[in-house]
């Protein structure tokens, strides 16, 4: 039995190492001390432990705890509940990826983006059972992406409002003065409220597209797997859209033609394989050679620009695709967040040759690309 008190052995536990002087000299039991070490190989990633999870400075304490057996110790030590929280964190919080070859804690995750991030950076460590359970996260996170993001790309390919009136109700083609017009009959001076009895929404005008090429070209360096995702759902949304050509290329060192899968983005996902070199020049390079009409083209780059094969040559690719009459688009980010990091030296070079460079969400990427066929 513990020789402390429960409410001070939840503090030490919760305190961890900062917290011995909560139990005034008295010791743990060997469950609790048991816990408190599980728990202490998680979280002081927060504090002293370097990159490799190994604690710096000396010592004789005993050896280091790997995941799967710290895995073998939490299903032992806490409640159910628990246990699932501390998979969480170890996944999405620490990047402990290893822990997904367990399959009972695939089948408890929640699939969401990051979960399906830590899915595609480990499924090359994963046996045949636990693969197909690592693929249930994948459809199940493609799909909601694509629900989300299908009706924003179709929107901006259905061509720009007119004044024709509409019968559909769509927020993004209300006609607020004539609206306001319409029921200016409803105002109430006390109140200083106009009431609506009569929404009014413009039609849209039906582009026409003629044989154009959007070319995806994604660094599948592990930095960017949320833009490989993403670019993966946005292929697959542009793949059925009249009159657009759609490839998509994967690249590291190598270069790898998906576009045989863009109508399927899971199996997509799972033929990616994240990591490795970057050598933009040579994926540039190779995709400059699939343009058919430059003027009707669309080459998007989506990398960081650390490039590691030739950085003149790929300034040099980049000018001429743009001198032929390519739009040539540099995105530091497609995603959800456009939030980029990325090589900033490389980026104003290819900006200086004509290549727009910044980060886009995937429906910004599909307004650009409607706006430039328009």
């Amino acid at each position: 039995m513990s020789d402390l008190d429960p409410a001070l052995e939840r503090w030490r536990l919760i305190l961890g190492a900062a917290g011995g002087g909560v139990t005034c000299g008295q010791n743990l039991d060997a469950r609790a001390a048991g816990r408190d070490a599980a728990l202490d190989w998680l979280y002081e990633r927060d504090g002293d432990l370097d990159r490799r999870d190994v604690r710096r400075g000396g010592g004789s304490g005993p050896s280091l705890v790997h995941a799967v057996d710290w895995l073998d110790d939490i299903h032992r030590l806490f409640p159910k509940a628990t246990i699932e929280r501390l998979e969480r964190d170890a996944v999405q919080r620490y990047g402990l990826h290893e822990v997904l070859t367990d399959p009972g804690v695939l089948e408890r995750l929640e699939p969401n983006p990051e979960l399906l991030g830590a899915v595609l950076r480990t499924k090359h460590l994963m046996n045949p059972e636990v693969l197909r359970m690592a693929r249930r996260i994948v459809e199940q996170v493609v799909r909601d992406l694509m629900e989300r993001l299908a009706s924003e790309i179709r929107t901006s390919f259905t061509g720009t409002r007119s004044r024709r009136p509409s019968r559909i109700a769509r927020a993004a083609d209300f006609d607020f003065p004539k609206t306001v017009r319409a029921n200016l009959a409803h105002y109430r001076p006390s109140e200083a409220k106009l009431y609506i009895e009569t929404a009014h929404f413009r039609a849209r005008t039906r582009r026409h597209i003629d044989n154009w090429q959007v070319i995806l070209l994604v660094d599948q360096s592990g930095s960017m797997v949320d833009s490989v995702v993403h670019s993966a759902v946005t292929a697959a949304c542009l793949w059925n859209l009249p009159g657009i050509k759609t490839h998509l290329l994967a690249f590291d060192t190598e270069i790898v033609d998906l576009t045989r899968d863009v109508d399927d983005p899971v199996e997509l996902l799972m033929k990616v394989q994240l990591g490795g070199g970057t050598d933009i020049h040579r994926a540039l390079a190779y995709a400059a050679r699939l343009v058919e009409n430059p003027r009707r083209t669309i080459v998007a780059v989506i990398s960081d620009f650390y490039e590691g094969g030739n950085p003149a040559g790929l300034i040099r690719t980049a000018a001429s695709l743009v001198a032929e009459g390519v739009t040539v688009l540099g995105l530091a980010a497609l995603d959800e967040q456009s939030d980029p990091v990325f090589d900033r030296e490389t980026g104003q070079r290819l900006a200086d040759v004509g290549v727009h460079v910044g980060a886009m969400t995937p429906g910004e990427l599909a307004a650009f690309i409607a706006e430039t066929i328009g």
